[in-house]
């Protein structure tokens, strides 16, 4: 029994823990010592908030808009509103490629091959010339109380200006080119050179503050100034006439208007 008690004895012993080290256990102490530094309060960071995107500009709104005016569209169909250039060569080279599909037997019909080039080739040499020497018809806007004095005080010289103008023409450099050229006279003493012409950009039909039937024509002459136009305000009064007078203003940067008042009653 005395053997079987000193080996729980030594067993015992063995399951303690070792003593620490005399060196050890300073530096456990020394480090309790020092005097700890107070923590730093770190603050929440809030993530960007996405700004908002900026208001959009209004879009700018048409003339006939921001005068409160009705605007009538020009859909009235017409022949001479249609381009004889792009039909003439519409025709001819589709024409030309049926003809030569044909020929080659990668279409059938090849007994209308001959034919198809025949008519082809003219009709596409005519398209390109059309469309070479066309002249594109100007914008035209016309409010609603113009459009319902037209039939009634428009003179016949100004619906046969506005029928010019809005219809493709060819052979002519511009819209209005004999009357512009009597009116300022290219080349002439007292005349100003033919590069510097004024251009027809568009056409308006509006009433006058009195109640009057007017045709607005708005040039562009970058080469000239507004005293050009109104020392020849007579001119287009005389050349547009009769029943009309003619009043000139500043339309925009490079811009001229010549309004043909209807003096018809």
């Amino acid at each position: 029994m005395s053997v079987q008690c000193a080996a729980h004895a030594v067993r015992a012993l063995a399951a303690l823990p070792a003593p620490a080290s005399p060196r050890r256990r300073a530096t456990c102490v020394s480090l309790s010592l020092l005097p700890r530094r107070p923590g730093r309060a770190v603050a929440p960071v809030r993530a960007a908030e996405p700004s908002s995107p900026p208001a959009a500009a209004p879009a700018a709104q048409p003339s006939g808009a921001s005068t409160g005016k009705a605007v009538i569209p020009d859909d009235e169909f017409s022949l001479a509103k249609v381009s004889f250039g792009v039909i003439g060569l519409g025709v001819g080279i589709s024409l030309l490629s049926y003809g030569f599909g044909s020929y080659f037997n990668l279409l059938p019909g090849s007994e209308w091959s001959a034919l198809l080039l025949t008519y082809g080739f003219p009709l596409t040499i005519i398209g390109m010339a059309l469309k070479y020497a066309e002249l594109k018809p100007v914008p035209c806007i016309t409010y609603a109380d113009a459009f319902a004095l037209r039939e009634k005080y428009a003179t016949p010289i100004l619906k046969q200006v506005r029928s010019d103008v809005t219809r493709f023409r060819y052979g002519d450099e511009q819209h209005l080119d004999e009357a512009l050229q009597r009116i300022f006279q290219y080349g002439l003493g007292g005349g100003i050179p033919r590069r510097s012409a004024p251009i027809l950009q568009k056409i308006r039909e509006e009433v006058t503050e009195d109640g009057k039937y007017s045709l607005v024509l708005v040039f562009e002459a970058k080469a000239l100034e507004l005293s050009d136009f109104e020392k020849r305000q007579a001119k287009f009064t005389s050349f547009f006439g009769p029943g009309i007078k003619a009043e000139i203003g500043k339309g925009g940067d490079d811009l001229y208007e010549v309004r043909l008042i209807s003096e018809s009653t």
